[in-house]
């Protein structure tokens, strides 16, 4: 069964970084397309980039070049690496796959829980 488990969320001060990690067991990201997204209150969700399968990542214009989207194939592991944050990144961020290649939009197999990120001032 697949199952995506994010980690590294957390409460920072603005200008600091976090890295999250998003964990997933019966699948091979060597194959799957893997994804991040976040929802702050009261907005949409959006896409915050991905990585695919051959290692190739998209970002978002909002966040490109402060965030950087990677994957461990060895460990099954896509990460989000955040610096340079600020109080508009807190959001619940969210992982999320795709066998092969990464959809446009929303339409992913399989989501994570999601895990907190709260920037401070």
């Amino acid at each position: 069964q697949v199952r995506l488990v994010e980690s590294g969320g957390g409460s920072v001060q603005a200008g600091g970084s976090l890295r999250l990690s998003c964990a997933a067991s019966g699948l091979t990201t060597i194959t799957y397309c893997m994804a991040w997204f976040r929802q702050a209150p009261g907005k949409e969700r959006e896409r915050v980039g991905s990585i695919a399968a051959d290692g190739s990542t998209m970002r978002a214009g909002s966040v490109s070049g402060r965030f950087t989207i990677s994957k461990d194939n060895a460990k099954n592991t896509a990460y989000l690496q955040m610096n340079t944050l600020n109080v508009e990144d807190t959001a619940v961020y969210t992982c999320a796959t795709q066998y092969l290649r990464c959809p446009d939009g929303r339409d992913f197999s399989y989501w994570g829980q999601g895990t907190q990120v709260t920037v401070s001032s």
